[in-house]
């Protein structure tokens, strides 16, 4: 029955949302017509709806505004909103400009999308505000049957007391092992074993049984999952099996048959990543261009200093061991790689990376590009590819990385970038690979798209001022 009831509620919620979106559109329209009469009537643009309606519809339902949202927060509801009407509006305004370029109005749109967001806003929030008020007075409550030991049972229980707002009830404790005892210092202390679960639920109100075991105890719940199957009630695991620091937990289902816990050393927001992609794409583009205007006079400057080809490939690592060819304007004489060896003894930095600061291999020309960093203006080939980032970590090589110590490998956990963290910090003043790693996981376990585009703009000053080749 309840059951039932959500599935209705949901409905109900999908059509109120289609009536907002469709007010929206409406607004739009008459706010703009108000300064374009010549916009015409509602009905020659209600087509776009066509386009909105299932493309909203979707994504709503992919960032999970369609599930219960019992416990989302509100920041969690306006960041999906606004994960919608990015993305939606990329795809709805690309999809509109397909069908008819010459009718699109791009104002109306823009009008149109803020005030969607708005709406919808304003509508996801009061619902949530009607709810959580009904739920604090008894109404549209889940009661719930916790069982766990005492360690693992207390965080959730009290994560509920302090949600009332989530109207999640209690409706027994109990716990899994044996003998039963009770512990004078537990503030909810367990009504018994949990030997005739069915019993159990079958003599009280049970919505859900809320699991609270480490991983031997899991091993033991095979019966309980299925008989509370059979009954029709939901069951749910507290996850918390393994004790690990800096490791992001994430629950999925795999290909939507298998349920799968992932850990992760990070956990990047898919928006951010696709806007990440937009950028690298924009910027290569942007750089392949300025590439092409410098492109004959570096070229005569190179071929006019020393003998040998123009470019310079090498092979690099990239995320995860991916190996790839990284492209750059020769800047060094052509038996460098021989002479390396020879070298060695000279190498100012400690640890998995090699360089010098006069190096003799260099020659007059790849001085110059070096400091203006000309010479990795290739790379945005290697970034339009997929290979690169726009903004990471030094893409090192297959000799450096076999030097490397297990914590340096997380370096390589992410695409390889030609600026980051380490090339507007000082990198002329950094002689520690230690630290150019600290700085490359710090990078990593800060990212958003936001430190990326502030790294762009303070390595274009780095360059102008020529602190140092980026």
């Amino acid at each position: 029955m309840l059951k039932q009831q959500a599935a209705l509620f949901n409905r109900i919620t999908q059509i109120i949302d289609i009536v907002l979106i469709m007010g929206a559109f409406a607004a739009a329209h008459a706010i703009r017509n108000i300064s374009v009469p010549t916009l015409g009537p509602l009905l020659d643009h209600l087509w776009i709806m066509l386009v909105v309606l299932p493309t909203w519809h979707f994504l709503m339902s992919q960032f999970y505004l369609y599930a219960s949202i019992r416990t989302l927060s509100i920041p969690q509801i306006i960041i999906s909103l606004i994960k919608v009407h990015l993305i939606g509006g990329i795809i709805t305004a690309s999809a509109i400009y397909l069908i008819q370029p010459h009718g699109f109005r791009r104002i109306l749109f823009m009008l149109f999308i803020l005030l969607s967001f708005v709406t919808l806003a304003i509508g996801k929030l009061l619902l949530k505000g009607i709810l959580s008020y009904m739920r604090r007075r008894g109404y549209n409550t889940r009661n719930l049957l916790i069982i766990g030991s005492k360690e693992r049972r207390s965080a959730f229980i009290q994560l509920i007391r302090e949600h009332t707002q989530w109207g999640l009830c209690i409706s027994g404790i109990y716990q899994p092992q044996h003998p039963f005892n009770i512990d004078s210092n537990d503030e909810s202390p367990p009504l018994g074993n949990v030997d005739n679960l069915v019993a159990i639920c079958k003599s009280k109100p049970v919505d859900e049984v809320i699991f609270c075991l480490n991983r031997n105890e899991i091993q033991n719940i095979d019966d309980y999952v299925f008989e509370m199957e059979q009954m029709g009630i939901t069951v749910r695991m507290v996850l918390d099996v393994y004790e690990v620091h800096r490791t992001r937990r994430e629950v999925a289902m795999f290909h939507g048959e298998m349920p799968i816990l992932t850990l992760h050393c990070m956990m990047f927001d898919a928006t951010q990543l696709f806007f990440k992609r937009c950028l690298d794409v924009f910027g290569s583009i942007i750089g392949l261009i300025i590439n092409c205007i410098m492109f004959p006079f570096i070229a005569l400057a190179i071929k006019l200093d020393s003998p040998g080809p123009l470019m310079f490939g090498q092979e690099r690592v990239g995320e995860h061991g991916r190996l790839f060819t990284c492209w750059k304007y020769r800047s060094m004489y052509v038996d460098a790689e021989d002479r390396k060896k020879d070298l060695s003894h000279l190498n100012e930095m400690q640890g998995a990376i090699f360089k010098i600061k006069n190096d003799p291999r260099i020659t007059r020309v790849g001085h110059f590009i070096r400091k203006t960093s000309l010479d990795e203006l290739p790379q945005f080939w290697n970034v339009l590819c997929g290979d690169m980032s726009l903004v990471g970590t030094r893409p090192p090589t297959p000799d450096e990385v076999s030097k490397y110590e297990n914590w340096h490998r997380r370096r390589i956990s992410i695409k390889p970038g030609i600026t980051g963290l380490w090339q507007i910090s000082g990198r002329n003043q950094i002689q520690d690979f230690d630290s150019i790693v600290r700085l490359d996981l710090e990078y990593i376990d800060k990212w958003n798209i936001w430190l990326d585009i502030r790294i762009l703009i303070k390595t274009v000053k780095v360059v102008f001022v020529r602190e140092g080749s980026c």
